[in-house]
This record gives C-alpha cells, sequence and structure tokens, in this order.
C-alpha cells in the first residue's frame, strides 16, 4: 500500500477549541489515520501528524487549511516558535512504496491549492524551486512581521499565490522532506540567553552537529528554558549525540538538563541508535526488540 506522512504546523496552541476544529479535519476519515496532534502553550502551536493514501490525506490537508484560514489571525498572534502563518508549514514524508519525488508532486498539488485560497506559498527542502529556500529557516527568516516587507524583494516571489502578504493567514511553507526528528531539551534555567547560546553552539550554521537545527526558547509556565531542535536526518546525527553536546555546554553555565522532548512519532530505529549508546549495547539490532516481530505489514 501506498503511504505518506504528512505533519502540518498550524499557528494555534492555546485555543483548544480551534485546535478541536483543526483536528476534525483529519478524524475518521477513509484512506488515513490522525496519528498524533500536540498543541503546545509557549510555543502557541499545534503539530499534526497523519499517515495514509496520498489522495486521502492531501484532500484533508487542503480542509484544514480552510479551517485555519477562517479560525486563525495571524496580525493577533504570539508564541514562542518561529511562524509566518497560520498553516505555517506543511511537510510531506514518504513511508511506504511512495518515492521522495512523489512526495514533491503532492507538495506543489497542496501548495498550488494554498495559493488559491490567496495565501503565499513557498516549496522547500527537496520540492525547493531555488536552492536559497531549502532551508526552512532561510524561507521562514523574518517571520509573520517581517513578510510583509520581504515579499516584496527580487528572489522572494511566492511560488503560488499572490505576491502579497496575507493579513490574516500569513504565508506557508510546503515541503518534501526525509523523516525529522523534533526533539527539545528542557534545561533548569529560566534565562532564554544561556538556552540560545547553547543552541548556537549545537546547530550545524552554527558549527555544531551536522544535521542539527536548533533555537533556544523560553518556557515562561515552567520557569525553564529549551533548546529545541529539529534533527533532520537522524541516521547521520543521532539523538544521544544532540543530548550530549547540550548537557556539555549547559556545563559551562552551571545548568543541567532538567528532561527532554519528543514531538510527534519517531522511527524506531531513531531510538534503537540511542538506546545502544546509553547502554552500550554491541550490535544492537531493531529486530531484537520482540514487539518489532508482532507487527504485520
Amino acid at each position: 500500500m501506498k503511504r505518506v506522512m504528512c505533519i502540518p504546523n498550524y499557528s494555534e496552541g492555546r485555543d483548544l477549541e480551534k485546535v478541536e476544529k483543526i483536528a476534525d479535519c483529519f478524524r475518521a476519515k477513509e484512506g488515513l489515520k490522525l496519528v498524533d496532534y500536540q498543541p503546545d502553550k509557549d510555543h502557541n502551536r499545534t503539530v499534526v501528524e497523519v499517515i495514509g493514501d496520498p489522495e486521502a490525506v492531501i484532500k484533508a490537508v487542503i480542509e484544514s487549511v480552510k479551517v485555519a484560514k477562517e479560525v486563525i489571525d495571524m496580525s493577533k498572534h504570539s508564541g514562542g516558535h518561529p511562524r509566518m502563518g497560520a498553516v505555517d508549514v506543511v511537510p510531506f514524508i514518504p513511508i511506504t512504496e511512495c518515492t521522495t519525488e512523489e512526495c514533491v508532486e503532492y507538495a506543489k498539488e497542496v501548495g498550488k491549492a494554498i495559493g488559491e485560497l490567496d495565501i503565499p506559498v513557498y516549496l522547500y527542502e527537496d520540492a525547493a524551486t531555488k536552492p536559497e529556500r531549502k532551508n526552512l529557516a532561510k524561507v521562514r527568516k523574518g517571520q509573520y512581521e517581517g513578510f510583509f516587507e520581504k515579499i516584496k524583494e527580487d528572489g522572494w516571489e511566492p511560488d503560488f499565490g499572490p505576491r502579497e502578504m496575507n493579513v490574516k493567514s500569513g504565508a506557508t511553507a510546503v515541503g518534501a522532506r526525509f523523516h525529522l526528528v523534533a526533539f527539545n531539551v528542557n534545561l533548569n534555567t529560566d534565562k532564554v540567553e544561556i538556552a540560545d547560546a547553547i543552541a548556537k553552539k549545537v546547530r550545524h550554521i552554527g558549527g555544531g552537529l551536522r544535521f542539527v537545527k536548533a533555537i533556544g526558547l523560553p518556557l515562561e509556565e515552567r520557569h525553564q528554558t529549551q533548546v529545541s531542535m529539529n534533527l533532520v536526518n537522524y541516521e547521520k546525527t543521532a539523538i544521544y549525540q544532540a543530548i550530549e553536546m547540550i548537557k556539555s555546554e549547559a556545563a559551562r553555565y552551571g545548568v543541567s538538563v532538567y528532561g527532554t522532548e519528543l514531538i510527534g512519532m519517531v522511527p524506531l530505529q531513531a531510538l534503537v541508535d540511542s538506546a545502544a549508546y546509553y547502554m552500550q549495547i554491541e550490535n544492537f539490532r531493531a529486530d531484537q526488540i520482540i514487539e518489532t516481530l508482532l507487527i504485520e505489514e
């Protein structure tokens, strides 16, 4: 069976009534499964994960964009996570009998549909139409507030939709990519400058770990801070490598790791690699886990 995963991110994590309206677009739909959705008050953001037949997934995503357009007003939005639109990002990920090239086509189909709703759309990662748009951080630089001028700059015309920022809905990035692991490390300090300094050391753009994107964020309700990361290739930079580097950098400031947080789904192998590291198991394999033998395709 051909299956694709889509993980759209919506700029609402505080008004649960609005979150549920968006999640309803994926519930009890033939051909797809709503795997998870996680609203975050600090980030003011909800991450939805859905797997299924590409046609069913595409239809549900477009429906959710229409709902988000109605219920989310970006001109009133605030939150810890970088964002540029009510539907901020829509990545497609190949799962079974599906290729990255096909996911690029799905991204273009959804991007075109969103553009027809008068929302500027930028294709990113493997769907990018320009090298500078491959990196989501570069696309989103300036965020919602800065995009009103950025969209007018040479080279920053959207791939779909109007070359004018949508005041209420902002802009949306749609792409195709390898399975990303969204992994956060919480620190026992409320000084966001420390989390930010550690993030700059850990992320690749700052000379840190390859395939790691990281930012420092406040967790105001918990009086803590967080190094929020996207591990864009867990096979080449493992979760445990990121944790250990953060621990090392945090020690310089007399800070320790309070806990970690996994956002959404994670490939089994990503956890196996970290288990093998911390337990010092030699030649540990995923098929040594009993439950993996019980999975029937």
